[in-house]
């Protein structure tokens, strides 16, 4: 079992040093830099002839082809989908032509993801899975020539990828990873298992991450599906996307060649890291587009049904759902294509995708129980149930089912959270990490003392000068910029080496940070479009300047202990009078929750 040292250590070795500006990096020191993000800047290829036209084709083919209430009940895409899909070369988007693709930037790749995501979610996801985190991607960044000639060729063809990291014991701990591989004197030998792996039971070709035995570092390597030992163990089914083609895979001694190793021995983590920040940029895509289908169905809904002698919307709870649906929708739009944008102009967006994707699930998963409940029962019914009885099919209730894996989707709301707090405060442990190194001797820390005082002693001081008036949205962001940041340096003087420990207020910080840059976001976008974009911006910052109010009290405020100590209690069986009066789980299945991962393979198998 590798400690918890071992998993910090496996993390620190494979993140990116900053090598360029971020604007949110720069936010958490305080620093609002607003010339970052303003003007508002352009998405690349957007207005290019050939995507246009592409663009035209494919959404007549989603019109005219595609049966989502079909594909949700049958829990397949059809063949002849599949089949139209390789025709217009939707598998290879983003390759370049010279290997037989489109060649479409990143902002092209989101506009297809978005129409996409207005028709069918299960088509999105596979759409995404195989060429925002599978193949193409990593292989367009690291791979060599070969590499690229061998199998983006073969992907432009119709060949279709996935990405395999997740294992049974493996979440976002990289350091169990248990999948290995050893290497002979011509190729490698892997060995192990993959879960959730999304498009693997339909892949041709996945990218595997595995571990070296002699040295625990870990490497991406290409794997063909058809290769003698690789197999699909289980197909996974799901609350929503029905049609989700995931699953779980076993490798049993597979001979992969040396040439298949993707980048460098010992890369792989940073690779799927690098992959996953630009992953992200397609769920925050994919998530707007679909509220502003929310919005479409909301508008003509609360137009329509009459409550009392009048339409829902003249009813103010309605009315405030409503307008609280359109700002957010907006500001989601205006962080996706911000994020898109910036990675276009080759920026370092780690920060922002993350940001992007954290915001977009969270906000897009109220919106969509806001829907569902201006709906009424007619949300919660199901669209073939709606058109049997005669009244539009309106398929609220898989949107909401199909929503709701966005925030568990490229790294859970938690797992973002952390992942942001650690580049928060990337700065502080540059300067002053030393003093948190169990492995740096007294002497060394006393020696560092001088140069970390002159470091904090002229840069706090800046955090309390500001012009502390002011009531425009712009003026709040910029005094709450420098208060965060003085609440990040006082959170580690409390807390001291705890401060990794304390999730909760580190979530509060992004929190606070997150809010911050979607109004910043917001603000920009609105200038650029002009007339009713700043009505949107106003409400949208209006109702993030609460949220932010709220997330400052409760830093230093909260019921974090308490709440922390009850559940040390819940564990420990102390509360057990808490339930009785239930059905109590079989004793098979409370032994199946400790199953090991040998053993669930195995059922897996069998059922």
């Amino acid at each position: 079992m590798k400690t918890f040292e071992k998993s910090l250590q496996v993390a620190e070795s494979s993140r990116d040093e900053w090598e360029k500006t971020s604007f949110l990096k720069e936010m958490f020191m305080g620093n609002f830099s607003y010339d970052l993000i303003h003007p508002f800047p352009e998405q690349k290829g957007l207005k290019d002839e050939y995507f246009l036209d592409f663009l035209a084709r494919y959404k007549q083919f989603l019109q005219d082809e595609v049966d989502s209430d079909l594909i949700d009940r049958e829990e397949k895409i059809p063949k002849h989908i599949i089949d139209h899909l390789k025709e217009m070369k939707c598998f290879a988007l983003k390759i370049g032509k010279e290997y037989g693709g489109h060649g479409f930037t990143q902002s092209e790749y989101n506009e297809i993801l978005k129409l996409t995501a207005t028709k069918d979610a299960n088509l999105v996801a596979l759409l995404s899975a195989h060429q925002s985190i599978g193949v193409p991607q990593p292989l367009i960044m690291f791979g060599n020539e070969e590499q690229k000639k061998k199998y983006l060729t073969r992907i432009a063809q119709g060949e279709i990828s996935a990405f395999a990291l997740t294992e049974p014991d493996v979440g976002s701990d990289p350091a169990n990873l248990e999948t290995t591989v050893t290497t002979e004197s011509d190729h490698y030998v892997l060995n192990g298992h993959k879960l959730w792996c999304t498009n693997g039971t339909i892949a041709d070709v996945i990218i595997v991450m595995a571990r070296h035995p002699e040295d625990d570092l870990i490497s991406a390597f290409i794997v063909e599906m058809k290769w003698e030992g690789v197999k699909v163990e289980h197909r996974c089914h799901f609350m929503g996307l029905k049609a989700l083609e995931n699953g779980v895979l076993s490798f049993e001694n597979v001979k992969i060649p040396k040439e298949n190793l993707l980048w460098e021995r010992g890369k792989g983590l940073k690779l799927a890291l690098i992959t996953l920040n630009t992953g992200r940029l397609s769920l925050p895509a994919a998530v707007s587009a679909s509220s502003k289908k929310m919005l479409e169905i909301a508008r003509l809904w609360c137009r329509e049904r009459e409550q009392w002698g009048k339409p829902i919307y003249k009813h103010e709870a309605i009315a405030q759902k409503v307008a609280d649906l359109a700002s957010s929708t907006f500001a989601m739009g205006a962080i996706s294509d911000l994020a898109t944008a910036l990675y276009d102009n080759h920026h370092d967006i780690r920060l922002e995708a993350a940001v992007s994707k954290l915001f977009c699930s969270e906000t897009g998963w109220r919106n969509v129980d806001d829907l569902l409940q201006m709906r009424g029962g007619r949300g919660y019914e199901t669209a073939d149930s709606l058109r049997a009885r005669g009244e539009a099919d309106i398929p609220v209730e898989r949107m909401m089912r199909d929503f709701r894996i966005n925030r568990i989707f490229e790294g859970t709301t938690e797992i973002m959270h952390l992942f942001i707090a650690r580049e928060a405060v990337d700065t502080h442990l540059k300067v002053s990490g030393i003093l948190l190194d169990k492995k740096k001797r007294m002497i060394e820390k006393i020696v560092a003392l001088p140069k970390i005082f002159m470091f904090y002693a002229l840069w706090y001081p800046k955090l309390w000068f500001f012009w502390p008036f002011g009531t425009s949205h712009l003026s709040f962001i910029k005094r709450s910029t420098k208060k965060l940041a003085r609440q990040i340096f006082h959170g580690m003087l409390y807390h001291g080496p705890g401060l990794q420990n304390r999730q909760m207020f580190l979530f509060r910080v992004v929190d606070i940070a997150t809010e911050l840059y979607v109004m910043a976001a917001t603000l920009s976008k609105a200038e650029k479009l002009g007339g009713d974009a700043h009505e949107l911006a106003d409400v949208f910052c209006k109702n993030s300047r609460r949220r932010i109010d709220n997330f400052f009290s409760e830093l230093w405020n909260n019921s974090d202990k308490a709440k922390y100590n009850l559940a040390q209690k819940i564990e420990h069986d102390q509360l057990l009078w808490l339930e009785d009066g239930i059905i109590e789980m079989s004793a098979k299945q409370q032994k199946d929750i400790k199953i090991n991962k040998e053993e669930m393979i195995i059922n897996q198998g069998q059922h």
